[in-house]
């Protein structure tokens, strides 16, 4: 993670100066705590909270800053956008829950899936916020079993239900932070989300931690309930986090397109660690795409996958340029009767070429090493058939055992296999 020169220096000279002076320095200014009961919240989980929240959120902004608490009970709530300087902290017991009446989520311009819309905003929004917080032993809870049971409703009576757009009803995210620095999110359990959970957009130098991300395990498949969006943004570190979710755990997401490296809305995401994260349910542990340019410098280390899902999975986009490299899993247990290793594929859904050529994608300096336990099946590595070029794929110091073991990478000269044992046998490309 970086650090700020300046802030670096500011120390510094603080510190040179409490040596050399006798004077006392005046303290810092603390900024405020203020609980929502005092701005006439209601923890009853009925009573829509909005307006209080925000009235608060609003005042605390115009003072200088301070953070906003939530103590236990339900308090519900539509969209709220917290401002520089405003934080907020979830006590133990803790719920902020998002009603349901999207008539509190008025739609403005947003960011999803790769495009600028107008659509539903979170309930946590945060944007141009440098430093911050969102901390606690509380939940957000999206609600969302109604709203998914209404997706799946119009799903079903649409006349291509496979290319049923995410976008079609409003829908609510958790958590949106966008072009800020300095970020951290800690604790904070996320839970039954309508839509995506915690989604950063343009943002660098951002610490998830200890945060929980669960869907119910009674539920099959809850739409588009990603974990973490990683969107456009770099230096992210997230570590100690568990995933119990029915999409993608962690999704590194950018633009789509045949113009997406044109876009300058969407920069690379780069220098993305993941760590010490248990990835119990999910579509895949890891994502790159399915909207996605370039992504670049990402580690995945010591964690566990312990649920049938994808642990690496790159999704190739026929209609968009993309560039994978430089990415790296390492130091992972494994155990799961079924899911696969590796899935290096194309991605078909949404697919437009807006009437240009297809363009070329590349996949490069990846690896996958000091893998050990027991899953489904080892994978597949395909490309889009005259798009996708493919550099070096190591894997090396593996030791599963699996219920499939044939990795299907047919003519992948650049697969190097290294101490790789697959049920107590060498495995060959």
């Amino acid at each position: 993670m970086r650090f700020s020169i300046a802030a670096v220096r500011a120390g510094l000279a603080g510190i040179l100066c409490l040596a050399a002076c006798s004077c006392v320095v005046p303290s810092a200014r603390v900024h405020a705590r203020v609980n929502v009961r005092e701005a006439g919240a209601v923890a009853d989980g009925v009573a829509i909270n909005t307006d209080r929240i925000q009235t608060l959120i609003d005042r605390l902004a115009a003072e200088g800053g301070g953070t906003v608490v939530v103590p236990a009970g339900v308090f519900v709530s539509g969209a709220l956008f917290f401002k520089p300087g405003v934080h907020l902290h979830l006590e133990r017991s803790a719920v902020l829950r998002a009603t349901t009446d999207m008539a509190h989520f008025p739609s403005r311009p947003t960011r999803i899936e790769g495009v600028f819309v107008d659509y539903t905003p979170a309930l946590i929004n945060a944007d141009h916020c440098d430093g911050f917080r969102l901390t606690g032993e509380g939940v957000l809870d999206g609600d969302g079993r109604k709203v998914w049971d209404e997706f799946w409703r119009l799903r079903r009576a649409s006349p291509d239900p496979k290319n049923f757009p995410n976008r079609a009803f409003p829908r609510a995210r958790l958590a949106f932070i966008s072009n800020s620095r300095d970020v951290m999110i800690e604790g904070v359990t996320f839970k039954d989300s309508q839509f995506w959970n915690l989604h950063l957009y343009h943002c660098r130098d951002v610490i998830v931690r200890g945060a929980s991300f669960r869907v119910p395990d009674d539920y099959r498949q809850a739409p588009s309930t990603d974990g973490i969006d990683v969107d456009s943004s770099r230096d992210v570190l997230i570590e100690r986090c568990e995933f119990s979710v029915t999409d993608d755990c962690i999704a590194m997401k950018g633009s789509r397109g045949p113009r997406a490296l044109d876009n300058p809305l969407s920069p690379p995401v780069e220098r993305v660690r993941v760590r010490d994260c248990a990835f119990r349910r999910g579509h895949a542990a890891v994502t790159l795409g399915s909207e996605a340019t370039i992504v670049r410098d990402v580690i995945v280390e010591k964690s566990r996958v312990l649920g049938p899902m994808a642990v690496l999975n790159f999704k190739l986009r026929a209609d968009t340029p993309q560039i994978y490299e430089n990415i790296h899993y390492r130091d992972l247990v494994v155990d799961s009767p079924g899911g696969s290793l590796l899935s290096i594929q194309p991605w078909g859904q949404y697919i437009d070429l807006q009437g240009l050529p297809p363009p070329r994608s590349v996949v490069r300096n990846i690896s996958v090493s000091t893998v050990s336990g027991r899953f489904g099946g080892f994978g597949a590595i395909r490309g889009n058939p005259g798009q996708t070029v493919f550099g070096v794929i190591t894997l090396r110091d593996i030791d599963v055992r699996l219920a499939k073991p044939a990795l299907d990478a047919p003519n992948l000269a650049s697969l190097r296999l290294e101490n790789v044992l697959v049920n107590g046998a060498p495995a060959t490309p």
